[in-house]
């Protein structure tokens, strides 16, 4: 486990799917509106991407792809292998459903549960690996493919990964990129063009110096509520160690797709976290220090529980606040 699941037998690497468009805003609610309506109907799978869609959601052929690939990447739509349905999660129906807690996202915790889906899964190879395998603060476009190269020729050589094309994984990184920064304007470019992925306004990565030159944004992240934390922090215990009874410090700080490393926290950062747990969670997780064991001790089923359960804490705690 040491390695991340990049490294496990039968991971299956995806640099693609995107058709080179990051997400953008509306386009979650859009699929999600569509899925649901359509949820009943037998073979729904066809009619929400056929080729109605087009005009449905007035965007090319390619962007209808777009839609549908991140709605499955974030979790909001999925399409159970073997059938012919697609449909609405739990966590598509608590953020865009007819109650749904923020279907515009204009919460900073919705911006944090996606960017949690995108790099805290490893489904989508390139995120999972700048966010917990990337060594260095600092990058540029063309190291972030050299590196993914290598690692993608390693594996194939390892009979472990197909082969995958070098362009596949430029198109892959420039999309990242784009998810994460925003593109400055320029005469040339429309208004769409640069309003683009919601997930810029996390400030997880910024550009510097040269026109190629980026940097990761390691530090304390205020935006970040309690309730997607501890989320994402269950969703990792569940999903890596789901039989553990406590849950080290080392793990949650240092382990690939752990939240240390997918919200860029520094080491005091995590601790400042896991200090809270016992009042977030009403003692369902209790941060421990005992004998010189610095951990998180849990007294509920992780493999059983909601972790979603914490999330709307933050969305009435934002109208708390502003009343």
């Amino acid at each position: 486990m040491a390695r991340g699941p990049l490294f496990q037998n039968g991971y299956t690497p995806h640099f693609s799917g995107h058709e080179t468009f990051p997400l953008r805003y509306g386009w979650l609610k859009k699929v999600f509106d569509r899925v649901a309506e359509t949820e009943d109907e037998p073979d729904n799978r066809n009619i929400c991407w056929d080729d109605g869609a087009i005009a449905r959601f007035g965007v090319g052929k390619n962007m209808v792809s777009s839609m549908r690939h991140w709605a499955k990447a974030t979790g909001i739509i999925e399409e159970p292998t073997g059938t012919s349905a697609v449909r609405p999660t739990e966590l598509g129906h608590l953020l865009f459903g007819p109650n749904g807690l923020d279907p515009y996202m204009e919460h900073p915790a919705t911006l944090w549960l996606i960017h949690w889906q995108l790099a805290g899964q490893p489904e989508k190879t390139t995120w999972f690996w700048a966010f917990s395998h990337y060594p260095d603060m600092t990058f540029d476009r063309d190291t972030l493919v050299r590196k993914l190269e290598r690692l993608a020729q390693e594996r194939f050589r390892d009979k472990a990964w197909p082969c995958i094309a070098g362009n596949t994984i430029k198109n892959d990184v420039a999309c990242f990129i784009r998810t994460y920064v925003a593109r400055q304007a320029s005469g040339k470019m429309r208004y769409d063009d640069v309003l683009e992925s919601p997930l810029t306004e996390l400030g997880l990565i910024k550009a510097i110096g040269k026109q190629d030159g980026f940097r990761f944004v390691r530090g304390p992240k205020p935006t970040l509520s309690d309730g997607v934390f501890v989320y994402a922090l269950t969703d990792f215990w569940a999903r890596y160690f789901p039989h553990a009874a406590t849950l080290s410090f080392e793990a949650i700080a240092h382990t690939p797709g752990g939240p240390g490393w997918v919200f860029l926290f520094d080491e005091n950062d995590v601790a400042d976290r896991l200090a809270t747990l016992d009042g977030v969670t009403r003692g369902k997780l209790r941060w421990s220090e005992t004998a010189g064991l610095k951990q998180v001790v849990r007294t509920i089923d992780i493999s059983q529980g909601n972790p979603l359960s914490y999330v709307p804490s933050d969305y009435r705690e934002r109208g708390k606040k502003a009343a």
